[in-house]
């Protein structure tokens, strides 16, 4: 937190103390100076820092957790939340385009791209032939650099032109210059228990609860186009239904 000779609040400015120190915690946020995850000072050291009462230091801290900006946790402190994602389920939009329409920076790491062979579900879902090849990526997508899913997205060998493709930014973009553009999408929604695998990747612990997606996404014409199995962090994604 800031130099505690620069922190004093004005009490003969306008807005209200606490509203002054809330000020004071966003802006510590917004420059990158109290992280996301990170535990803000205790309620008796924002006091000495900025020289208000403990009732303002709580009012404020409060204030902040009602706009989702910090949150309690018993017995450890109060701790910088992660902003929240929202989509509209219903909504067929890539990861990319979701994280700008909520004022997120997206970025993506491929981990696999590769062919495969059709299984069942692939049969079943894709209307490939069994035995057949499929196109099977893998990547994690980050908002503001953390992790918030882990994708499997599966192809028919019609899309083979993904595996000499740059799948590091939004795939639904990729798809569209190829004339392939989504339209609807089958949503199964779950809950289930984080792998040691899966929560190395997205950064949270093993056995914790993670959403789980499962679409099929349909072109224009009703068609297939491919489908996507997503571990989500709920902490930070969420859906409008």
């Amino acid at each position: 937190m800031e130099n505690q000779t620069q922190s004093k609040l004005n009490s003969d400015a306008s807005n209200p103390l606490y509203v002054q120190l809330m000020q004071k915690i966003k802006n510590s946020i917004s420059t990158g100076e109290l992280k996301t995850g990170a535990r803000i000072a205790a309620e008796q050291e924002l006091c000495s820092m900025y020289g208000v009462s403990r009732i303002t230091v709580r009012k404020a801290i409060s204030e902040l957790e009602k706009e989702g900006i910090l949150e309690k946790k018993q017995g450890k402190g109060t701790f910088v939340t992660v902003p929240a994602i929202h989509r509209k389920l219903h909504a067929v939009n890539s990861f990319h385009d979701t994280c700008r329409m909520n004022g997120k920076k997206p970025s993506t790491r491929v981990l696999v791209s590769r062919s495969g062979i059709a299984g069942k579900q692939d049969v079943d879902e894709l209307g490939v032939a069994p035995g057949s090849r499929i196109i099977e990526t893998v990547r994690v997508h980050f908002a503001d650099r953390v992790p918030v899913i882990l994708e499997e997205n599966h192809f028919s060998m019609a899309y083979s032109y993904l595996l000499e493709s740059d799948l590091n930014g939004s795939l639904y973009n990729l798809l569209s210059e190829c004339g392939a553009e989504p339209a609807q999408a089958t949503h199964v929604i779950s809950l289930k228990n984080a792998s040691k695998q899966i929560a190395g990747l997205l950064k949270m612990e093993e056995n914790a609860p993670v959403m789980y997606l499962h679409e099929v996404i349909y072109d224009k014409k009703g068609r297939p186009l491919h489908t996507s199995s997503q571990y989500i962090r709920g902490d930070i994604f969420s859906f409008r239904i």
